[in-house]
């Protein structure tokens, strides 16, 4: 409350207007008593119908912050983090509501296996953007998902922490979800995950898991650009059986090849301009010869949506996602040079000797900054 006070004095215009603040006490304990009391009272009075107060009930429940499993057995234990609530376990799609902005609600609760790499950024953006709510199965730092946070509006993006080994840690990251992506998959081994493991194991596991979740109305299955059981490339063999598992514990999910993917953190162009830097030369296998047909990742993270978007026409589906063109090493080359202007110099190395050191036109190796394994093992 405040009280203006004005003085005026005839040898001088009035002042301006002060203005003082009146200090209300502190509320007593019978004066919250009697507040407590008048509002029952008023409420009694509009005596509300059982209807109505059901309706608050379940607003008020809906409204309630969830907390949302982030952790999920194992060596971690259990954690959780605040979250909004995913959709009941086998709703199927929700109701869309809104314009379909990312405040939205585009009725889609995605479980996304292997947002943080490089083309599940794009999806998990993609998704975010018409309103759909995007759980995140992170086994890493867990600063490896907090730029997908910025993608959604709050809640809207839900990081889980998992392990890809641990059943019970998979049904927890699908248990609210109606789409399943997997776009797990790596072109080189390690010490711990093996090409079979991570393109062939995992996804029979996941669309296994889907298909007993009762729930799951679309599962996408990211593969890749000339995957055959006849391929030459253990990794390519290694992703042909992973889709022949896939479609057999879940014949309506829908299979995705792409090629080569290139964007702004591609590990291709990127390590070729970074080697070309520091060293002034390019090492180019066999004179730069094998061909590959690259793709925009963008556009792949936009079919894999766009998908999810049909009536069910894309279900049981395999589809190829290749770029306009088609280049070989050394012209894709040519255009890396010139875009960071340096001058082109390279060292051919013929293939049987790229092959003592790992590297072929059809067997994926561990990669060197200089020679991607992604530009290797589509075509040749």
């Amino acid at each position: 409350a405040y009280v203006s006070l004005t003085t005026h004095h005839s040898s001088r215009p009035p002042p301006l207007p002060l203005l003082l603040r009146l200090r209300r006490p502190p509320p007593t304990a019978a004066t919250m008593q009697a507040a407590a009391a008048a509002r029952r009272h008023l409420l009694d009075q509009h005596h509300l119908s059982p209807a109505s107060s059901a309706a608050i009930a379940a607003f008020r429940s809906a409204a309630q912050p969830a907390l949302a499993p982030q952790g999920s057995g194992g060596a971690d234990g259990a954690r959780y983090m605040s979250a909004r609530a995913p959709a009941v376990k086998g709703a199927g799609h929700l109701v869309r509501k809104g314009t379909g902005g990312r405040s939205s609600v585009s009725g889609i609760v995605a479980t996304v296996f292997g947002a943080t790499g490089f083309l599940g950024r794009y999806v998990v953006q993609q998704l975010a953007k018409m309103g759909s709510q995007v759980l995140v199965p992170f086994r890493g730092c867990e600063d490896s998902h907090r730029h997908l946070k910025l993608m959604g509006d709050l809640g809207q993006i839900v990081p889980m922490n998992y392990n890809p080994r641990d059943v019970n840690s998979i049904k927890t990251a699908v248990a609210k979800s109606n789409v399943v992506i997997n776009l797990i998959g790596r072109e080189y081994e390690t010490r711990n995950y093996g090409f079979e493991e991570v393109n062939h194991q995992m996804a029979e596991q996941l669309a296994m898991i889907s298909k007993e979740h009762g729930g799951i109305v679309r599962f996408i299955q990211v593969s890749a650009l000339g995957a055959s059981a006849s391929s030459p490339s253990r990794l390519l063999r290694a992703k042909a059986a992973g889709e022949e598992s896939v479609l057999k514990e879940f014949p309506e999910a829908t299979i995705m090849r792409p090629a080569t993917l290139i964007g702004t953190e591609d590990r291709i162009l990127n390590r070729w301009a970074m080697y070309a830097k520091n060293w002034g030369f390019l090492p180019l296998f066999g004179g730069g010869s094998t061909k590959f047909q690259p793709v925009y990742v963008v556009d792949v993270a936009a079919a894999i949506v766009n998908s999810l978007k049909d009536d069910g026409t894309s279900m049981g589906k395999t589809y190829e996602l290749g770029g306009p063109d088609i280049y070989t090493v050394h012209d894709l080359a040519e255009m890396m040079f010139e875009t960071i202007r340096e001058y082109p110099r390279y060292v051919n190395i013929p293939f049987p000797i790229a092959k003592g050191y790992g590297f072929s036109k059809g067997n994926a190796a561990k990669q060197s900054a200089f020679s991607s394994t992604d530009s290797l093992h589509f075509q040749s």
